[in-house]
């Protein structure tokens, strides 16, 4: 019998719906049936491609036993973290604070006015490796709490009162300056893997957000060291086993430093900021690699994460059955040298092996090795041959929710790509995402406008919007509004960056990951650092700037500056820890610069200044293109063409160069 996850949107909670256990949403009403019961709550936290979540779900969560004790002695709350990523924030800091790590699946034990005071993330159904049985677990919890009540309420409340008192300021003295940005680059110089690329040791995650700031920092200053780390990283990831060689786009992150042996799972706001990347790679080198893996990714995002109503899909599983039957991580992807004999033939089949680094021994499980290309180009021939063959495997399963904040990235990525590599294909895909953002996650109201979480099947889900999600989707609005000169773009990007300032904005400019109307938490979430994607904190700054250069408009500009604050202070002590923040503050130094392309549409004089512009490395430049004095964005206003021709202003730092009608000199411009 289903239980009341049967009527949820997530995936991942409808995953459950069929367990024994007792499943309520995080809703009023469960902590309302903990106060009836005199019970605590159990709060577990994943999401649908995790792995270890989905184990714990087969060993415990369907164990008819487990759940039996469990519907008896708790109150059984499950929450997918891309949805509500508030409580999974607030919850998170908790257990990291407690144990000194987290991670998911996530597992809290609180109080029915949702103060935690037990914690942990995946237990084991028999006790091994130092670890207690999730059984013993429940019934040490349950023990403590009609036993040790008082003992247990004092904890709670400690515990709430530290993470309610824990609330940042604007972070700094002032903006972020040379000196900062130059301490930051100096600090990932000395984190810097020389040898394999990338920062840190195993496990190793890509470091996007890293690489566009070195990227900006190059073109901005012509440092050599942060493109060679750009360009070496990426390069590195590219070639190893984080990239699927066969089909594109980036696994998780990788087990090792070398990037051999990924996490399988392929999250859709990774492939995004890798796509972008490469693409700003490709831009700043010419790079080949660049170029290909660029339009790999995104071509991978199109075919496989593209929902029908033309949004993109959440994640694909790290698992998928096997031949035999069975259900393992990375089936879909991994080969033997016998494998790729039977599709390939004996000679193609051990050239295959030779190109993908495919061994006897294996580089993953059971003999498997992950295919890399440690050097030269993919043979198309024999990858299209081995591509046909995979189709043939069973695939991971897919997480069809469509995430506000991912998707924005994803139109940002698919909008500058296309326009690059003149693949219209990708801006219309970019566009049709965009569209549903507007039609199906806005909520146009008289205070303003409201944002959905997420939706499925073309239908929003219940939860409210976070900072990530208005600050991402305004990202993509304002990538999309420079590719397409349509201004709508960017007047929906402004009425979402005008409800950041007016809902999650505190005293100093410093910024929230809920509004201030959201449903309370024991802790307002609240976190400015760059993890698997950029904070909303720091995503907000970069689109309030950007707009801001759009509009001219001082709120924007203000709100951004004093948002930067907090990079001044983490950026020199932990700059992999706020990479778009220090993105950001590159932008600010450069200006940044506002280009304006007047001409006719359809001119090729205007196509040529409009894609110099778009190729422009100037950090976070704001660029608008249309009809002469057009009304579409407000650089255009009182700006006509030059002697009858298209031509292309300049302006920064409230200074504007004369226009010109060269494309060669609107490049230098960019430089400059």
């Amino acid at each position: 019998m289903a239980n009341r996850l049967a009527q949820a949107t997530s995936p991942y909670l409808l995953q459950h719906a069929d367990n024994p256990v007792d499943w309520w949403q995080w809703e009023p009403a469960a902590f309302d049936e903990a106060r009836r019961r005199n019970v605590p709550v159990f709060l577990s936290v994943g999401y649908s491609s995790c792995h270890w979540c989905h184990v714990l779900a087969h060993e415990s969560f369907e164990d008819a036993e487990t759940a039996a004790y469990m519907n008896e002695h708790f109150v059984n709350i499950k929450v997918d973290r891309e949805e509500r990523p508030d409580v999974d924030a607030v919850y998170m800091e908790a257990v990291q604070a407690a144990t000194g790590q987290g991670g998911w699946p996530m597992s809290v034990w609180m109080t029915a006015d949702g103060e935690p005071f037990y914690f942990g993330t995946y237990f084991p159904p028999e006790p091994r490796h130092g670890m207690p049985s999730f059984r013993q677990v429940l019934e040490g919890v349950s023990d403590a709490w009609t036993g040790r009540r008082d003992e247990v309420g004092e904890v709670a409340r400690r515990i709430a009162s530290d993470l309610a008192a824990r609330s940042l300021v604007a972070g700094g003295d002032g903006l972020p300056g040379e000196e900062d940005l130059a301490r930051a680059l100096l600090g990932l110089t000395r984190d810097y893997d020389e040898r394999h690329g990338g920062f840190g040791g195993a496990p190793k995650f890509p470091p996007s957000m890293v690489l566009e700031f070195l990227l900006r920092h190059h073109a901005r200053t012509g440092g050599e060291g942060a493109l060679q780390m750009a360009a070496h990283t990426g390069e590195a990831m590219a070639r190893g086993g984080l990239y699927d060689q066969l089909g594109g786009g980036f696994a998780r992150y990788s087990v090792d430093r070398e990037w051999v042996v990924p996490h399988f799972e392929k999250m859709l706001y990774d492939n995004a900021l890798l796509c972008r990347v490469y693409a700003h790679l490709w831009r700043a080198t010419g790079s080949d690699l660049a170029k290909r893996v660029a339009l790999e990714t995104a071509d991978f995002m199109v075919r496989e994460l593209r929902t029908a109503e033309g949004g993109f899909a959440s994640a694909l599983d790290a698992d998928s059955d096997t031949a035999d039957g069975g259900h393992a991580e990375g089936a879909f992807y991994v080969w033997t040298p016998a494998q790729l004999r039977e599709v390939l033939g004996d000679e193609d089949g051990a050239r295959a092996a030779e190109l993908f680094a495919v061994t006897e021994e294996g580089t993953f499980e059971e003999g498997s090795s992950v295919l890399r290309l440690p050097v030269g180009e993919p043979d198309a021939d024999l990858r299209a041959r081995l591509l046909t063959a995979r189709e043939e495997r069973p695939r991971p399963g897919r997480d069809d929710k469509i995430v506000a904040a991912w998707n924005g990235l994803a139109v940002a990525a698919l909008a500058e790509t296309g326009a690059y590599f003149g693949r219209p294909d990708l801006v219309e895909r970019a566009t049709e995402a965009a569209d549903l953002l507007v039609r199906v996650h806005m909520d146009f109201e008289a205070g303003g406008v409201r944002l959905h979480r997420t939706s499925k099947d073309g239908r929003a889900g219940d939860n409210a919007g976070v900072l990530e999600d208005y600050a991402d989707v305004a990202e993509g609005f304002l990538a999309l509004a420079a590719v397409g000169g349509e201004g709508a773009w960017l007047e929906f990007a402004g009425f979402l960056l005008d409800m950041v300032i007016d809902r999650f904005r505190g005293e100093g400019g410093q910024l929230y990951d809920t509004a201030h109307d959201a449903e309370p938490l024991i802790r307002r979430p609240q976190d400015p650092t760059d993890n698997a994607a950029p904070s909303g904190w720091s995503a907000a700054a970069g689109a309030l700037l950007t707009y801001a250069a759009h509009t001219g408009s001082e709120a924007h500009r203000t709100a951004a500056e004093e948002a930067l604050g907090v990079v001044k202070a983490l950026g020199p002590r932990a700059p992999r820890f706020i990479g778009w923040g220090l993105a950001v503050a590159e932008a600010l130094l450069d200006g940044p610069r506002e280009v304006a392309v007047v001409g006719p549409q359809g001119d090729p004089a205007t196509r040529e200044l409009h894609l110099t512009a778009l190729m422009g490395t100037a950090p976070g430049a704001a660029v608008a293109v249309g009809e002469p004095d057009g009304d579409e964005f407000p650089l255009l206003r009182d700006r006509p063409l030059v002697n009858g021709s298209s031509a292309a202003y300049v302006c920064r730092g409230f200074v504007c160069d004369s226009p010109t009608t060269n494309a060669t000199e609107l490049a230098r411009k960019l430089t400059d």
